[in-house]
């Protein structure tokens, strides 16, 4: 039996330029990104006989692996190369679908660590980010992003490079235990109660890439502005670089923003926060705030009955927890 825990993320800005059709046609692109103490967790354990079973919020049992519904499972398995008598099971700590903090990418990364690791590989973090992304990507044709994959297999506070070959390049951002844990402070999730599939956004905001290449320009820039504010502590610049983010990206194609949101993150603001943004895609999710922490009851109030989720910066990413028979 395999066990690996895999974090979800928070990006402070540069989503969207990590897109494939702005990153190769348009100089790269960047993103500035951090890991928090959301889990996917994935169990893989042989099964007694040569069937496959796969539990998420449904359960499967096939004889095939070409007969699973569960794209990302089914890839993965025949990418690594596991075809039979087969049980995974996937446990997340938030909705499994549609809250913007990556959890399909960061699924991906962490059943290919367990499935890696039953066949008694270790794969280190860049591998195991970019396989996700095949995966993804090339395999399941989807409209994304690579920030996902490789947050979730590095962990910590990242800047990422979207190369415009493909490659990425991680760099990242020295923080001490008490620098993120101040940081964590000021870090505020609230569940819109919305779920929405990314894939839609995404699409239409691909296919405007170059109406759009002066705005994403900027929001790539934003993202070494957000680097910066990190490397320096300045967390209301972060703030400031959330917000001029957050406007930038509400006008790159519809439903990214809501009028239900746009009146919270008006509220939050008012409330005291310096700035946030709508999770992943947009359109539901959460409302990630970054604030002075002396506010957060009174922007908790603004925005009931809102659920609060407090946040804390994870170092580590995709790991195995247990291995046994």
């Amino acid at each position: 039996m395999i066990i690996t825990r895999t974090p979800l993320r928070i990006s402070f800005a540069g989503g969207g330029t990590d897109l494939p059709s702005f990153y190769r046609e348009h100089g790269g692109g960047a993103v500035a990104s951090a890991a928090i103490d959301r889990f996917v967790h994935v169990l893989v354990n042989e099964k007694f006989d040569r069937s496959i079973r796969v539990a998420y919020s449904r359960t499967e049992n096939v004889e095939r692996l070409e007969d699973l519904q569960h794209g990302l499972v089914r890839e993965a398995m025949r990418s690594v190369g596991v075809r039979e008598a087969l049980e995974i099971h996937t446990i997340a700590d938030i909705p499994s679908e549609g809250t913007g903090l990556g959890s399909s990418s960061t699924l991906t990364v962490g059943l290919l660590n367990a499935l890696y690791a039953y066949r008694g590989i270790l794969k280190d973090p860049a591998e195991l980010a970019e396989e996700a992304c095949r995966i993804e990507i090339e395999h399941l044709r989807g409209t994304l992003g690579k920030q996902d994959q490789y947050i979730a297999a590095f962990g910590g506070v990242q800047y990422f490079d979207f190369h415009p070959d493909g490659t990425v390049r991680v760099s990242p951002i020295p923080l001490t235990t008490s620098d993120r844990e101040a940081m964590s402070d000021h870090l505020s999730l609230y569940y819109t109660g919305i779920t929405r599939r990314a894939e839609g956004i995404l699409k239409q905001q691909s296919s405007r890439t170059g109406e759009n290449r002066e705005a994403l320009t900027r929001i790539r820039d934003l993202a070494g502005a957000a680097r910066s504010a990190l490397l320096h502590k300045d967390w209301p610049a972060l703030g400031s670089v959330l917000d001029e983010g957050w406007q930038l990206k509400r006008g790159l194609t519809s439903g990214i923003s809501t009028e239900a949101i746009d009146r919270a993150y008006g509220a939050a603001k008012a409330a005291g926060a310096w700035g946030g943004k709508i999770t992943g895609a947009g359109g539901g999710g959460f409302l990630l705030l970054l604030h002075p922490p002396e506010r957060s009851r009174q922007i908790a109030d603004a925005l009931s009955p809102m659920q609060r989720f407090p946040v804390r910066i994870t170092p580590e990413g995709s790991r195995i927890l247990f291995v046994g028979r």
